[in-house]
């Protein structure tokens, strides 16, 4: 017997790989790549965590679909911010329902827990969540809070025994961390804010582009909203501006079309992007903001280079400048 199971790398994902694998049943983890994943360093954590919790694993990139088909017109509607929570998991729960045969798998495994975030695991919720994964065999099984639900088919064909299964409910975290002590697990990742959706700040800049180009999102979008500071200016360019090294690698390796790099000449700092259509005046202002993220100094007038034109702008005295301008 085999399932495949939705992982996340957290405790809970974890928790309930081992509560099936100890049963005899080989767990093939997925981790569903909505538009977030694609870090060698955090893919191989993930691996590493799934495979000491019993299973295999491997990333499934649903980015594109995703984009398509579940985050500007969720059917449940979104939660606080920008988080289509409820969508989302019928969507996760539906592509692995797809896989099942590919793997030679029988059924689906999730460490959700019934109570435990406020829009996705209700009840009522979960329900929501199996009419959209199209999941008419009752192949979903939740072994963390299988207990407090209606018996699956894997439960009442006897694949899976549900005396072994628990019944785990609300946020609280204690019974979790019994259990990783228990199995002796000491990596991993404790509960956060949720995903990227779910805080305000990347709402905020999602509203931005719609705002301004419409729907019409790419998977580099999506990636360049991730990262540095993001800023419009009066004649409506974005600019983009790296926080640190780390930022400036992954702004700078995007390559999305959608901009071009500000780039003060022979000068060490932020890398800066701005959009490839703006404007004159806003050039103009991107260039002192960008050297403004500089080594360099105020009311001096340096080299810089856009889209193939090379001019002169000075520095504003301090990043305060900036600040009327920030999307976030």
């Amino acid at each position: 017997m085999k399932c495949l199971a939705l992982f996340s790398g957290g405790l809970d994902s974890m928790l309930a790989v081992r509560v099936i694998a100890d049963q005899g049943i080989a767990v093939h983890a997925l981790n569903i790549d909505v538009g977030f994943g694609g870090d060698p360093e955090k893919t191989a954590l993930m691996r590493s965590r799934a495979e000491a919790a019993g299973a295999s694993f491997e990333v499934v990139d649903v980015r594109s679909r995703y984009l398509r088909e579940v985050l500007f017109h969720p059917k449940y509607g979104y939660g606080k911010h920008f988080n289509p929570c409820i969508d989302c998991h019928g969507f996760m729960f539906k592509t692995a329902l797809s896989m099942l045969d590919e793997f030679g798998a029988s059924f689906v495994i999730s460490g959700e827990v019934v109570g435990q975030r406020p829009m996705s695991q209700r009840r009522d919720a979960m329900s929501q969540v199996r009419k959209l994964s199209g999941d008419e065999e009752d192949l979903v099984l939740r072994p963390l809070c299988a207990k407090l639900l209606p018996p699956t088919r894997p439960e009442r064909e006897g694949w899976v025994n549900r005396e072994m299964l628990l019944d785990i409910s609300g946020r609280g975290r204690t019974r979790q961390i019994e259990l990783a002590a228990k199995y002796g697990f000491s990596d991993y990742e404790t509960p956060a804010g949720g995903c990227l959706f779910t805080r305000e700040s990347f709402a905020g800049r999602i509203r931005d582009f719609l705002a301004h180009e419409g729907e019409d999102m790419s998977e580099q979008d999506l990636q360049t909203l991730r990262w540095g500071r993001h800023l419009r200016l009066p004649n409506g360019a974005k600019l983009v501006i790296g926080r640190d090294e780390s930022e400036n690698e992954k702004l700078s390796n995007l390559n999305n079309p959608r901009f071009i790099e500000i780039e003060p000449l022979n000068l060490t700092g932020a890398f800066v992007l701005i959009s490839a259509s703006a404007s004159e005046d806003d050039l103009a202002l991107a260039a002192r903001l960008a050297l403004t993220y500089q080594k360099c100094e105020s009311g001096k007038e340096y080299e810089v280079r856009a889209g193939g034109r090379v001019f002169l702008a000075s520095p504003f005295p301090d990043k305060a400048a900036a600040k009327p301008y920030f999307v976030s």
